[in-house]
């Protein structure tokens, strides 16, 4: 009962927010208006801000699945080289109430019920996992959205999968890799000194045979580091040798201001995908909607702040604010 006063108190109090529109809604060419990704940048209570995008797809049947893409943290610790959030700093862990509202947010622009989640926005959430987990059950049994429709990434953090296996839920674990060995993921993943890959994936393999959960691979393809034909024949090898259920999702980048990667050519894009297939290693690509909205993870925020905090409040605002790009 105290988690659905909690929920419905949140809901009341960012129904009543201000809402203001970034920019006009681009569409994303073909598509259906209805069809729109919205990114939404959040103003807390304490004025930090934090984003979360929600992303629609029409099945054939006509029917519209929700994703929304929520944030664990305000900013993120861990620094990932081609990743916008560390970039702009870290201040702190996110509570439970301020997870689920980011849902609530999107099913309030959309007018339409979120059917998913997936805690890949900003922040690490193996490194506020109590509060995930909070949310997670929250979202399940008040917001009525299925434990296998929510997934919960990590770029990898110590004993943490272990944990999250043995709470045994239905979910599914993405795992951020974005290298087949254990060099090249510390030159892109500083992290990844303290958790070496063979350690990860035997985590992961733990994990499917706790709960018989598929595991999904996160790769991000950077042109000219981690995106050739070898890099793809050695990542089978890894995977084939880890030999459980898993899925690739291969994510070309998205470029950030003042970084020194670019975004791989479609040719390279497929010869990797390619590779992978002819070795009987199940991928997509995900497409990246962020090119035109910086929807890339914290580049929104960037935007309007270089650090997780606003210089200052204005007290003619509510205490909660979205910004809306879409």
């Amino acid at each position: 009962m105290a988690a659905a006063r909690q929920l419905l108190e949140g809901c009341v109090r960012l129904r009543s927010c201000c809402a203001k529109w970034r920019d006009d809604c681009y569409a994303r060419v073909g598509c259906r208006d209805v069809l729109v990704q919205r990114e939404l940048l959040i103003k807390l209570e304490d004025n930090r801000l934090v984003e979360t995008v929600g992303i629609p797809v029409e099945d054939d049947k006509g029917s519209v699945r929700l994703t929304a893409c929520v944030s664990s943290q305000v900013g993120c610790p861990l620094r990932c080289s081609f990743c916008a959030t560390g970039k702009g700093g870290f201040s702190r862990n996110l509570q439970r109430h301020e997870i689920v509202e980011q849902v609530l947010a999107i099913e309030d622009l959309f007018k339409h019920r979120v059917t998913n989640v997936v805690f890949m926005g900003m922040g690490e959430p193996m490194l506020n996992l109590k509060a995930v987990l909070e949310a997670h059950r929250c979202l399940n049994k008040d917001v009525q959205i299925g434990q296998r429709m929510i997934t919960i990434s990590t770029v990898g953090v110590p004993n943490t999968i272990k944990r999250l296996a043995s709470h045994k839920l239905q979910s599914t674990l993405a795992v951020s890799l974005h290298a087949p060995n254990q060099k090249l993921r510390e030159s892109i993943v500083p992290s990844a000194k303290s958790y070496p890959l063979d350690a990860i994936m035997k985590d992961c393999r733990d994990y499917f045979l706790e709960t018989n959960r598929r595991v999904s691979f996160e790769y991000t393809l950077l042109a000219g580091v981690n995106d050739s034909v070898e890099h793809a024949k050695e990542l089978a090898e890894l995977l084939h040798n880890w030999g459980r259920n898993y899925h690739v999702n291969l994510i070309p980048f998205n470029p950030i201001e003042g970084s020194e990667y670019r975004r791989p050519y479609k040719k390279a894009v497929l010869a990797f995908t390619s590779a992978l297939e002819s070795r009987k290693i199940t991928a997509s690509v995900r497409q990246t909607r962020g090119l035109d909205a910086s929807a890339a993870c914290g580049q929104l925020r960037n935007e309007f702040q270089k650090s997780p905090f606003l210089a200052e409040s204005d007290p003619s605002q509510s205490q909660l604010d979205i910004a809306v790009a879409c």
